[in-house]
């Protein structure tokens, strides 16, 4: 029988994981979700829609079922935030507010890394890391999307990292939908070799971000 906390999980993330999820990693220390997307609007301008979810984050996957109740405060420290309007008096003091992420790290044009349990993860003692790169392709912009989760969570990594997947996944996939795009499997794929990190992110350098997805989209 499913925990109580699946069950929230799956009902905030979507229980109907699509055809082209796939989880990158998972053990049970925790896992990694990467997607992949190429959209035909300049690095500028993906940039600009990234940091306004309000315009492409998905509502259903909301606190407040209204995704114009989202910003990101562009800043390090700077706060992925969702405000709990009420709803019989919207121009009223919010009832409430929810910290999704917490921004670490921010290069315009290239690079948004946050830290956050997204969803019921919060209720947990988890700990996740979302980095968003872009970079110029030949037809526009390729945008890659890695979450990565560890901790503490009642339900097994195995069974929670699919519904984190398909979420995340369904976000990069609205975003590329607003920028006239198409969405991209995730990867790596079953006949893909997973990317080889360069010497210098194995010695473990201070200086995000993170090399994973530098050599896979070309940088």
């Amino acid at each position: 029988m499913k925990s109580a906390a699946f069950a929230l999980a799956l009902a905030l993330f979507g229980s109907a994981v699509p055809a082209w999820a796939k989880v990158a990693e998972v053990s049970e220390r925790g896992f990694v979700v990467r997607h992949l997307v190429e959209v035909s609007t300049s690095p500028a301008k993906t940039w600009d829609m990234i940091l306004d979810p309000a315009k492409w984050w998905e509502s259903s996957h909301t606190w407040s079922g209204d995704a114009a109740n989202l910003s990101i405060d562009a800043k390090a420290g700077g706060c992925f935030c969702e405000v709990l309007r009420n709803p019989k008096s919207p121009n009223a003091a919010p009832r409430g507010s929810v910290e999704h992420m917490r921004v670490v790290y921010i290069e315009s044009d290239h690079a948004l890394r946050m830290v956050g349990a997204l969803g019921p993860l919060q209720a947990d003692a988890a700990n996740g890391t979302l980095t968003i790169e872009i970079k110029p392709a030949k037809d526009g912009t390729q945008i890659l999307l890695e979450y990565v989760v560890g901790g503490f969570l009642r339900t097994p990594m195995d069974k929670l990292a699919p519904a984190v997947d398909g979420m995340l996944g369904a976000q990069l996939a609205s975003l590329a939908g607003k920028l006239g795009g198409a969405f991209s499997a995730a990867f790596p794929l079953p006949e893909d070799k997973p990317a080889k990190a360069p010497e210098a992110e194995q010695a473990g350098p201070p200086e995000p971000p993170a090399a994973t997805g530098d050599e896979i989209i070309g940088r």
